[in-house]
């Protein structure tokens, strides 16, 4: 197995989406626990993702994604993302040299098209575990939220608009934003997920989505945003304490 990581650095960012832009700073938080044991290995390509845990790859120099180890280049991907935050991907398997070492990884990646995955140099990242899942139900209007594989928590929410509507897919967490403004459109903060807007619609950065608080508690339950999840205020601080780095979100219809 690769290397592991305990914690982000912290440090101060200006991010936009969802409409609006909105002041933020990235809170520094302890992201992940080791496993207590390591399985046999094989060399070969093997799958790293369950359904209750998951692994996050933190990049620890730039690095290059390819559509396969070491061939077709995607992207390029530094230390930071636009946000001034750390780097990170999904992690969904590993690619092991005849050391059984591990070479590459296959990540879920933060950009276009949605669901876009690709293979990064294992050297390049360390990766920890996160033991949280996120299910968002676009047609039910409900977040719910699993540790371990358990029901912790479950939320009505706000959903996109019929023509700015939340995209459905399999994405991750990859950044913690915490607004300087609790009363504003966003409000304590959001979760940015890996995903952007399916439609045009003007916003800074492509339109990335995010599951953030507001400002219109009457809007929870309904239709009516830009393609964001929106949630109660005091549920959204549930849900940012607990959905760290790495963290799925599956949103489906």
């Amino acid at each position: 197995m690769v290397r592991r990581f305990a914690l982000v650095a912290a440090c101060a960012l200006v991010a936009a989406g969802c409409g609006a832009q909105v002041h933020v700073h990235v809170q520094r938080h302890a992201v992940v626990r080791p496993p207590t044991h390591v399985s046999a290995c094989a060399a070969g390509v093997r799958q790293l993702a369950t359904r209750t845990v998951a692994l996050a790859a933190v990049v620890e120099r730039p690095t290059r994604a390819y559509a396969r180890p070491g061939r077709h280049a995607l992207a390029r991907f530094g230390l930071h993302n636009v946000n001034g935050v750390p780097t990170v991907f999904g992690v969904l398997g590993e690619q092991l040299d005849r050391r059984c070492r591990p070479a590459w990884l296959h990540v879920e990646l933060p950009m276009r098209p949605n669901g876009a995955t690709g293979w990064v140099r294992a050297r390049d990242v360390a990766v920890g575990v996160v033991h949280t899942r996120i299910v968002v139900d676009v047609s039910a209007r409900r977040l719910r939220l699993y540790r371990d594989g358990r029901l912790v928590l479950q939320s009505a929410a706000a959903v996109g608009a019929p023509k700015t509507p939340t995209p459905v897919g399999s994405y991750y967490v990859n950044q913690r934003l915490v607004s300087t403004d609790p009363a504003g459109p966003f409000g304590p903060g959001a979760v940015g997920v890996s995903a952007f807007s399916n439609v045009w619609t003007g916003w800074a950065q492509g339109g990335p989505i995010g599951i953030h608080g507001t400002n219109e508690p009457s809007s929870i339950g309904r239709a009516v945003s830009n393609g964001c999840i929106r949630l109660p205020n005091p549920v959204l601080r549930r849900v940012f304490a607990a959905a760290l780095l790495g963290t799925p979100v599956l949103i489906v219809r």
